[in-house]
């Protein structure tokens, strides 16, 4: 068969080649502009710009001006196309001294293009990130993403972002004023994300949004950091909610009935009303169908937990119990219709779960299907425990385990232990992984 010869690319009409460009780095979309006449200016009207580490990789104090020179070229370059995507990638220090690059002006450049979505990485920023008040108030903006490495998000009084469905923002410092401030105005909001953040200043963390489907709010969890402030959360669209920080002053979640995974981590600090604040919290998620639960030990001894009646999964993660396996039956009891059950934990101490003298959950008897064990060493309170679920799990089909911190002589042998044990439903399964 002959081969084809010829340029069938560059036969492509141009939006195609801009389409086809956006997927290269920058670097090499730049280098297509030699191919040809028609080539030449082609790099300039993709649509999604990133700056990286590789593209600065060889960056000297001799070419840093070429390289500003080039970036507002590329910008502003007359004739060009809006713009979908503008990212500053992470591990460049993009406001070094030496350097001094204009990081506003790239943004009010990317502005005007219509930019949809802004994914910027800033490290080594110093206390406060102050940011073009035009950003705030950009009505085209549908994507948000800020790094700011131990920087404190300037928000201005004006915030308005009548388009935005995802904003996120990791490794800085808020405050609750400023949180309100950025999201009551964002009318289409769906994705919220405070990852790794500090919260500060707050008072309230107050989130009010009936268009929001997923929210993150993962805080860096220290002593030093004042817990004395109330969560308020009215959501009514959520479907997904992950939330890390150690349990606040008080919570009040409302209008959660479309929640279907909750992803919770709550660790306890010194606080009087630990356990009535965490219940109200958990109250909140209570129609909730999957749920993963970190606690501290100490945190729901005594206190009347919810009945999760939509609840079909259950992931509990955490140090262990240290003789609390009786509330883990009792949580259990409040999950009739449960199917799955995790259990993610380093220590089994105490209590012997053969004498638990204790009602068995009806969800063992009429639906719990799977059981998944991690981090199992051996010992004999797991066995105990595994012996608990194997003889009161009534239409279980598979046990899974996992042995990844033993040998594989000690996996056979105690695989070769379970498979001893009695087990009241007959279809059964014991897996190893």
């Amino acid at each position: 068969m002959a081969m084809c010869s010829g340029d069938r690319i560059s036969s492509f009409p141009d939006y195609i080649l801009c389409h086809i460009l956006s997927f290269l780095p920058i670097k090499e979309a730049v280098r297509t502009s030699i191919i040809s006449t028609k080539w030449r200016y082609l790099f300039a009207s993709i649509s999604t710009i990133e700056f990286d580490r590789c593209l600065l990789s060889g960056l000297t104090d001799r070419n840093v001006d070429s390289f500003k020179n080039f970036v507002d070229r590329l910008l502003k370059f007359p004739d060009q196309v809006s713009l979908d995507c503008f990212r500053l990638s992470d591990g460049i220090s993009w406001n070094d001294e030496d350097h001094d690059f204009d990081v506003s002006g790239w943004i009010c450049a990317a502005l005007c293009r219509g930019v949809k979505e802004i994914d910027f990485h800033l490290d080594y920023l110093g206390d406060v990130l102050t940011l073009p008040a035009v950003l705030f108030t950009y009505h085209s903006l549908v994507t948000l993403k800020l790094n700011a490495e131990g920087s404190k998000i300037k928000v201005p009084s004006d915030v308005c972002l009548g388009n935005l469905k995802t904003l996120q923002l990791r490794n800085s410092v808020v405050d609750g004023d400023s949180i309100h401030r950025l999201i009551s105005n964002c009318h289409v909001l769906e994705d919220l994300a405070f990852i790794e953040c500090f919260l500060a200043y707050a008072g309230a963390l107050n989130i009010q949004t009936p268009s929001l489907k997923r929210l993150v709010l993962d805080f860096d969890v220290v002593e030093y950091r004042d817990f004395n402030y109330v969560v308020v959360i009215n959501a009514p669209n959520l479907v997904y909610f992950q939330y890390t920080d150690a349990v606040a002053e008080g919570y009040a979640l409302s209008n959660m009935k479309s929640l279907e995974k909750a992803d919770i981590s709550i660790y306890r600090f010194d606080s009087s009303d630990c356990e009535t604040s965490a219940t109200h919290l958990i109250q909140g998620i209570c129609t909730v169908r999957s749920l993963s639960l970190t606690i501290d030990e100490v945190i729901f001894r005594t206190c009347r937990l919810p009945i999760f009646h939509n609840l079909i999964e259950f992931e509990y993660r955490g140090l262990g119990f240290n003789g609390r396996e009786t509330w883990l039956v009792e949580f259990l009891h409040c999950m009739s219709n449960l199917k799955t059950l995790t259990l993610n934990f380093l220590v089994v101490a105490e209590t012997q779960w053969k004498v638990l003298l204790m009602e068995v959950p009806s969800c063992l008897s009429l639906h719990l299907k799977e059981i998944k064990i991690l981090n199992f060493k051996g010992d004999a309170r797991m066995f105990e425990m595994i012996s608990y679920f194997l003889d009161n799990a009534m239409v279980l089909e598979k046990l899974m385990i996992g042995m990844e911190s033993l040998s594989e002589t000690q996996q056979s042998i105690v695989f070769n232990q379970l498979l001893q044990l009695p087990k009241s439903s007959k279809k059964c399964q014991v897996v190893i992984f």
